[in-house]
């Protein structure tokens, strides 16, 4: 009998697992305008055996976009799983994971950072498989390990639950990826203490490191690695070519040396390291003009300019109307953002990037980025909405009032709570951009200068406008959720008082910060409930300041109801770096002189 008669079989399946994507993959080259080996690429091997079972509940799969943009974006996957043995839905358990982790990884939003992606896919698989379980009387019949690696750009991410494992060989050498969740007494030491579906909050390990070309992955179950040494697995992944082979190279030597369980083994080897990142793949993919500068009444791509919105350095803002008129003008008056015409190769790349974050920001605290097949020019179109920006009404003499002021921030937070969802950090919260509609409606503008997903986070030169920018990032640290919810508190601070908690800060300048201003110096029928709040949100250590766009949002709701502790006053030895050491030496000097001074005085007495 052929040892590998299930194999062809187990293939069928995995390649269901795998999905119309990869193969899709595989048809030939993408319809885009890059060359094919600016993108990742690895070559993918599976071998899934029953072995001394009756029944095989191990099962794999793996996902390679067919789309260069969403392989760039959310990388290729792979995971394994081994059902919870001896139970008659282990096979099902394993199965259903390693399906809907592929899809439904694809399903999470782009801007997510692939462990964010991971962990709210995870959760809501593994309390699936617990509900259900329970609710069929199976108990932990429905649960299964489950390792998965994430090929992205040029990094690897893994989760990983149970006791399957994901092996590293790189030049020869191997490491594993994973820790092993089981008991450590001698007798349990196959049984698990944590599994997808086990319990109904599931504790998943995750990791990332870099890739290099030529690198080459193992995910293997308990039946390959209980039989298969780590040295003999290394050569058998570093010597074989293909992974197809290696792939049934360790399941047949897990046999050979007498695996007791389902042998399973999915290998994939980089095969080509990408040139690209999304932005490349995002410019590639829209190779278009730069409109020329346009006024008022002139014509571009069925589009009629009827005001010019807004002029910078680099980026220029248009009302425009289609040409062909419509019964309802409200839905052909749009927003035409584009650059100057003699913009840079980056700033083309930033526009459309911020394009790709709008377009995947659908809440209404956004302007709504609006299809255009008629676009033959380098632009992007927004809804328009009549009304002014909060800094356009404090210029006309607008006095905001407490009660105001703090429905406008409860606003702008569920807004910024949105992005933050997302995974995206605006990095430009002011008064500037954020829109008051003839609606009545709040509206956070300006993506420009947003990151998604930790990419572009890690700048040294941190955008944004210096008042509003936390003290952190005059250091060099990157902006975070924290640095915007602290944009968010000066913001309110400037409503309603015209200064800033630490004074305006000028361009090129870097600020020493102290105790934030309490708000009341300047405006005295403040609350004392919402300048607590105001001190909180512009603390200069993020650590003091709200953690969540949530929790501040729920400091201004509950209001006077449930109020804030009042910010405590540094102390004073605290508010500089050495400053109690720097007072402690003039305390010494000081005494010193004094001594000085009666020894003088005793001498000439």
């Amino acid at each position: 009998m052929d040892p590998f008669g299930p194999h062809s079989a187990r293939r069928a399946e995995v390649e269901a697992a795998v999905g119309p994507a990869a193969a899709a993959a595989r048809a030939g080259p993408r319809a885009l305008q890059l060359e094919a080996q600016d993108l990742l690429a690895v070559a993918l091997g599976h071998s899934s055996l029953a072995g001394p079972r009756p029944r095989n509940e191990d099962f794999c799969g793996a996902a390679t976009p067919a789309d260069a943009a969403e392989l760039a974006s959310k990388g290729i996957v792979a995971a394994v799983a081994d059902g919870v043995g001896g139970h008659p839905s282990g096979h099902e358990a394993s199965e259903h994971a390693v399906r809907n982790l592929l899809a439904d990884y694809y399903a999470t939003p782009d801007t997510l950072a692939v462990p964010h992606a991971l962990e709210r896919v995870l959760v809501a698989l593994n309390r699936w498989l617990h509900d259900y379980g329970r609710r069929t009387g199976e108990n932990d019949g429905r649960a299964t390990t489950l390792s998965a690696i994430v090929l992205r750009g040029t990094r690897y991410f893994t989760a990983h639950v149970g006791d399957s494992r994901i092996y590293l060989v790189r030049a020869g050498a191997v490491q594993r990826l994973t820790c092993d969740h089981v008991w450590d007494h001698p007798e349990l030491r196959h049984v698990l203490k944590r599994a997808v579906g086990l319990d109904h909050h599931v504790m998943v390990d995750y990791g990332d490191g870099q890739l290099q070309a030529g690198d080459a992955f193992a995910l293997v179950t308990d039946g390959v690695w209980s039989a298969v040494d780590d040295d003999l697995l290394a050569r058998i992944v570093g010597t074989e070519a293909e992974p197809d082979t290696a792939a049934a190279a360790l399941t047949r030597a897990a046999l050979e040396r007498g695996a007791s369980d389902n042998v399973t083994a999915l290998v994939v080897r980089v095969t080509r390291m990408p040139r690209v990142s999304l932005r490349d793949v995002l410019v590639a993919d829209i190779k278009l003009p730069l409109p020329p500068r346009l006024r008022v009444g002139d014509e571009l791509d069925g589009l009629v300019v009827e005001a010019v919105l807004h002029e910078s350095r680099v980026t220029l803002l248009y009302r425009v109307r289609r040409s062909n008129g419509a019964a309802d003008p409200a839905i052909e008056t749009l927003v035409l953002k584009t650059l100057r015409p003699d913009a840079d190769a980056e700033a083309s790349a930033a526009l459309i990037h911020e394009e790709w974050l709008a377009r995947r920001v659908t809440s209404h605290y956004f302007p709504q980025v609006v299809a255009y097949p008629g676009r033959a020019h380098l632009y992007y179109l927004m809804d328009w909405h009549a009304g002014a920006t909060l800094a356009q009404r404090l210029a006309a003499g607008h006095r905001y009032a407490p009660a105001e002021a703090v429905r406008l921030g409860i606003r702008l937070l569920k807004g910024v709570g949105a992005l933050h969802r997302l995974s995206i950090v605006h990095r430009d919260i002011k008064p500037e951009n954020l829109h008051l509609g003839a609606d009545g409606r709040l509206r956070i503008l300006d993506l420009g200068v947003a990151a998604s997903d930790g990419v572009d986070f890690a700048e040294i030169n941190n955008p944004g406008t210096p008042s509003y920018m936390a003290p952190e990032l005059f250091d060099g640290e990157p902006a975070t959720e924290s640095s915007d919810l602290y944009a968010c508190g000066v913001t309110l601070y400037h409503l309603l008082t015209r200064r800033f908690p630490y004074r305006e800060v000028e361009p090129f300048q870097h600020p020493r910060f102290g105790d934030p201003m309490p708000p009341h110096r300047f405006r005295p029928d403040i609350p004392a409930w919402l300048e607590a709040v105001l001190m909180k949100a512009c603390a200069r250590e993020s650590k003091d300041r709200f953690e969540t766009a949530d929790e501040f949002l729920l400091a201004l709701e509950r209001g006077a109801a449930r109020p804030l502790a009042p910010a405590r006053p540094t102390p004073l030895a605290s508010r500089a770096h050495g400053f109690g050491l720097r007072l402690l030496a003039a305390a010494s000097l000081l005494a010193n002189l004094v001594l000085v001074l009666l020894l003088l005085a005793r001498r000439a007495g």
